[in-house]
């Protein structure tokens, strides 16, 4: 018989990568401003546990985007060269917009399955004591 808790540590472990990856995007579009400034990326992998996959995601380790950001031309600001340029922040905030509502759909998604799952083994209580 499978673990009825299971489809409930699921739906917990995806709220908890989603979770995650929106905390990401929010510091993106917090220093989407800032110079030199490289967007993190988050990627998800299954969760093993004991040596064995779960079923479960989890987000996997922080990297920074490795594409090259602009080069903004301002002789006057403190981190110019000797050109009058400095490297701007690789964040667009279109791509992170879209990556936030994404994060924030996937969540309520997961929401659903736990409350939905929730429901499900309450109705199932109350037809066994009858």
């Amino acid at each position: 018989m499978t673990d009825p808790i299971t489809p409930l540590r699921l739906a917990a472990s995806g709220m908890r990568a989603q979770t995650e990856r929106l905390r990401h995007t929010a510091e993106n579009i917090a220093n989407a401003d800032t110079p030199g400034y490289r967007r993190k990326l988050v990627s998800f992998e299954e969760a093993v546990r004991l040596g064995r996959p779960t079923g479960e995601v989890a987000a996997g380790r922080m990297r920074l985007d490795q594409t090259t950001p602009p080069r903004i031309h301002d002789p006057a600001h403190p981190l110019a060269d000797a050109d009058g340029y400095y490297d701007g922040s690789n964040v667009d905030l279109v791509i992170e917009l879209a990556d936030s509502r994404e994060a924030g759909r996937s969540y309520e998604a997961n929401l659903r399955m736990f409350e939905q799952t929730r429901q499900m083994g309450a109705s199932l209580l109350d037809l066994l004591r009858r």
